[in-house]
């Protein structure tokens, strides 16, 4: 089945919408705090999302296309490295485990940007804390295969394995004024 770029864009940004509803989720109702990678990863997931949604609604041609699939594909692609580390440090021995720092409201009070960022992109002790599981799987793992899902996605979208051009689709008009 082949779809418009429209609802492949369209579907991206609901994707990422419902992985963003998840995530409130667990931090306000189940009130599972997020750690710095946790955040990072949703930064990620916002920008895929945004760029799905302004491809959606500009609706480009060709070479817009490719620029907003290969913009959200870089973004996915970015999350999964960034949930990759944060299984990775889950996974470490205890004794290998990144200490604890201050929090993050400390962290954006107190230190400066680039200090920041480095915190939020490489983690921290409390990163390593596995506060759920699904299939054995935790949070970031689960994250991790989202964002390799969101990664094919749009690489497929940009090589056009599966959509095709929005006006091939398009029912003829008169058929629904009769």
């Amino acid at each position: 089945m082949k779809i418009t770029t429209r609802l492949a864009f369209l579907l991206t940004f609901l994707f990422c919408l419902a992985a963003l509803s998840v995530a409130a989720y667990f931090q306000f109702v189940e009130e599972l705090e997020p750690c710095p990678l946790c955040i990072s990863q949703r930064i990620f997931i916002l920008a895929v999302g945004l760029i799905s949604l302004l491809a959606a609604i500009h609706h480009p041609a060709r070479t817009g296309e490719k620029i907003y699939a290969g913009l959200a594909a870089a973004f996915a692609f970015g999350g999964m490295m960034i949930s990759g580390r944060h299984v990775w440090i889950q996974n470490l021995p205890a004794d290998q485990v990144p200490s604890c720092g201050p929090g993050l409201s400390y962290i954006f009070k107190n230190f400066p940007l680039s200090k920041t960022i480095e915190a939020m992109l490489s983690g921290t002790g409390e990163c390593a804390d596995v506060l759920w599981t699904f299939l054995g799987l935790s949070i970031p793992a689960w994250t991790f295969l989202a964002f390799a899902a969101l990664t094919i996605w749009n690489i497929l979208i940009l090589s056009r394995q599966f959509v095709v051009a929005d006006a091939t689709v398009l029912p003829d008009s008169e058929k629904y004024y009769q």
